[in-house]
């Protein structure tokens, strides 16, 4: 595509060594990752709002740390973006046979299995199915991740009740050892109820990552319009009660916020 291949060019223009950007040109690989991180967060943040303007622009940006670091590969002799692109498609099609080969998929659980199966026969190096999912994520996203390849290979809950009777469960033992004041099994215990509750999460087709961002984005908008009221009355928090916060949390709830 032009427009593709003009973009490349603008990259490798910027990270020429003579006439190229001093700062785009001294960056390596190891360089780049927070400014990447960021971008995908951004971009997700825009699809989380419905942002549509702005997530056009989010992609752009995450399309950049692609060709920057496909560009610096180049450079080392190791790939080129081309090589990317080659590879992703020859794994697209790979991992789907049931849209470029004779197996059929007639539910998205069904294709999911299909594509873990294939996945395992090309990583025989992994010890286990879970050993794939990077470590740097979310520990929500790494929790949903492992629950996913595990229903993939037919491990999980047989209902919703079944799993709701689970978060119940790590919920009284959480109780337990907090009664206990044993701090070091209430931290093990809460993280046993995440994890059930991702799980839950999981069963309902919903993301755990981005309910608990939506929670804190709620919570950072009403508490904002908590400082803000309490601005204009010259309030501060030290002297006011916990009602009079509750009542303008309300209000900010009425709002919308």
């Amino acid at each position: 595509m032009k427009e593709f291949d003009e973009l490349v060019q603008v990259v490798n223009a910027l990270r020429d060594k003579v006439s190229g950007c001093p700062w785009d040109s001294e960056q390596t690989s190891e360089s780049l990752i927070p400014n990447f991180i960021e971008e995908v967060y951004e971009a997700v943040e825009a699809i989380e709002k419905k942002d549509i303007a702005n997530l056009k622009e989010e992609l752009g940006d995450v399309l950049l740390h692609i060709l920057f670091q496909a560009q610096i590969a180049d450079e080392n002799k190791d790939f080129d973006i081309k090589d990317v692109i080659n590879q992703l498609n020859d794994k697209l099609i790979r991992r789907h046979p049931h849209v470029f080969g004779e197996m059929k998929a007639n539910s998205g659980r069904e294709a999911k299995h299909s594509w873990e199966s294939v996945k395992r026969l090309e990583k025989k190096e992994r010890k286990s199915v879970l050993d794939g999912i990077p470590n740097g994520m979310p520990s929500l996203i790494i929790a949903s991740r492992m629950q996913e390849k595990a229903d993939a290979l037919g491990f999980r809950w047989d209902s919703a009740e079944t799993i709701l009777d689970k978060v119940t469960e790590e919920f009284s033992e959480l109780q337990q050892a907090i009664s206990a004041k044993n701090a070091e099994q209430s931290q093990e215990e809460f993280g046993d109820l995440l994890f059930a509750l991702v799980s839950f999460a999981n069963h309902h087709k919903i993301d755990s990552e981005s309910s608990l961002r939506l929670a804190c984005s709620k919570f950072k908008n009403r508490f904002g319009y908590i400082e803000e009221q309490f601005k204009i009355r010259s309030k501060n928090f030290s002297d006011s009660t916990v009602q009079e916060m509750e009542d303008f949390w309300q209000e900010a709830k009425k709002k919308g916020l």
